[in-house]
């Protein structure tokens, strides 16, 4: 019953008397709580904590959430939170996903709430800091909760909240990533009792223009594999060459070779594709050709067929190339993250409540990311809608400003409350298109 109802609402054309009568509540009530996220966001921002790591956030997220009167699980997927908001009247399921996880980043800068943190990552000290902005997401939805949690008797459906571990993948000490946040809460069930038919996520953006919502229908942010090549070939002196098989020459053709497969392989007019070599590890002796090399990298596609064939190439290249020169080549393909698919007709739906919050000019249609997100896991499983909020300083140019996952990165926090409204607006207005039509 709830997919025949989904899928009619998907279907159906939008109705503009649909928007929630409770719209100018959650304004004012966002407003309001504007001082409030910024505090809870510079307090997770300076205790940051790794990826399954995140023990205080957790405990904050569940007493906050415990404390709207929320039924709340704590310890999905190790260290995620889920709080469930059942509304006064009957309806759709409606999730909200927030990750909290930091990054092994040693922050710069003098904010009097930087991060003095400091954790072992893959056998190394390194300092930990919020240098993507999930403390951002954090305290945002805390504030949506608290919000809809005040409005619960007239919500007319359930809100599930999802506070997630691991966005960032959680590493093994030969830094291959062994586990996803995302995919892990899915498999623990998160999605179910009960089901959610629908679920809308937001990520802060350091390079775009301060409270202004960034989206794309469809492919939003790539799928992301990891590659790894090791080749083997004969050790020999390296005044001699001819008497072995040189590693390194072949991992040079390899390389280059693999860039033929975006130029030559891939239907560009489509979707992009990026295959790109990290590290290459191999020798000890400037005199010594070694016995093997060893290359590692990552891979970005936009769709399940490109996918594969980028895929195949990598293989049928490497194996080649390396048999030609006399050696071998084991290609192996961590699968990562899924593409980030933003569902078409939920994002014509929803449209017009992002351009309500926040006003046509403000609200623009993006180029698809080449980052990746395991929110993508999610949207395997339901139609999902993901979207970005800028935060770049009204004084800077995109230029000018720190990237993500860097020791400088910083974010302006005057429009937080977008995102607030953004999300509340959201989960309202598809329980309010959801409801019966009355007839006239």
């Amino acid at each position: 019953m709830k997919k025949l109802a989904l899928g009619l609402l998907l279907a159906a054309p939008f109705v503009a008397d649909a928007q929630s009568s409770l719209k100018p509540t959650i304004a004012q009530k966002a407003d309001a709580l504007k001082d409030k996220v910024i505090a809870w966001r510079r307090d997770f921002h300076e205790h940051p904590e790794l990826g399954n790591q995140e023990v205080r956030t957790a405990g904050i997220v569940a007493a906050h959430l415990r404390s709207l009167g929320m039924e709340v699980q704590e310890k999905v997927g190790y260290t995620g939170v889920v709080g469930v908001l059942k509304g006064g009247k009957p309806g759709p399921v409606v999730a909200l996903r927030a990750d909290m996880d930091g990054l092994p980043v040693t922050e710069r800068g003098d904010l009097p709430f930087k991060s003095k943190v400091t954790a072992e990552f893959n056998g190394q000290k390194t300092g930990v800091m919020h240098a993507c902005g999930h403390d951002s997401h954090v305290a945002i939805l805390m504030a949506v909760a608290e919000i809809l949690a005040s409005e619960k008797a007239n919500l007319a459906g359930t809100v599930k909240f999802i506070f997630q571990p691991a966005e960032e993948g959680v590493y093994n000490d030969k830094g291959e990533m062994i586990l996803s946040g995302a995919e892990l809460m899915v498999k623990e069930g998160v999605l179910e009792n009960p089901k959610v038919d629908v679920i809308f996520g937001l990520h802060i953006a350091s390079g775009s223009d301060n409270g202004v919502i960034e989206y794309k229908p469809g492919a939003t942010m790539a799928a992301v594999d990891q590659l790894d090549i090791k080749v083997k070939g004969k050790q020999a002196h390296g005044a001699s060459p001819w008497t072995g098989v040189d590693p390194i020459v072949i991992s040079s053709q390899i390389v280059m070779g693999l860039q033929t497969i975006v130029s030559r392989s891939v239907n560009i007019t489509e979707d992009p594709a990026i295959v790109t070599v990290g590290a290459i590890h191999s020798g000890i002796r400037q005199n010594i050709i070694p016995e093997s090399s060893h290359m590692i990298g990552t891979i970005r596609t936009f769709g399940v067929a490109q996918r594969e064939l980028v895929h195949q190439r990598i293989k049928d290249i490497a194996t080649n190339i390396a048999e030609s020169g006399g050696g071998k080549a084991d290609v192996t393909i961590g699968t990562g993250y899924p593409v980030t698919y933003n569902n078409p007709g939920l994002v014509e739906k929803m449209l017009p409540t992002l351009q309500g919050v926040n006003g046509k000019d403000r609200v623009r249609v993006v180029a698809a990311h080449t980052g990746a997100e395991d929110f993508s896991f999610f949207q395997q499983k339901v139609p999902g809608f993901f979207f970005f909020l800028g935060a770049r300083p009204d004084n800077k140019k995109a230029d000018e400003v720190a990237g993500h996952h860097t020791p400088d990165f910083h974010l302006d926090e005057a429009h937080f409350q977008v995102g607030v409204k953004a999300l509340s607006s959201l989960v309202v207005d598809y329980m309010d298109m959801a409801q019966p039509k009355k007839k006239k």
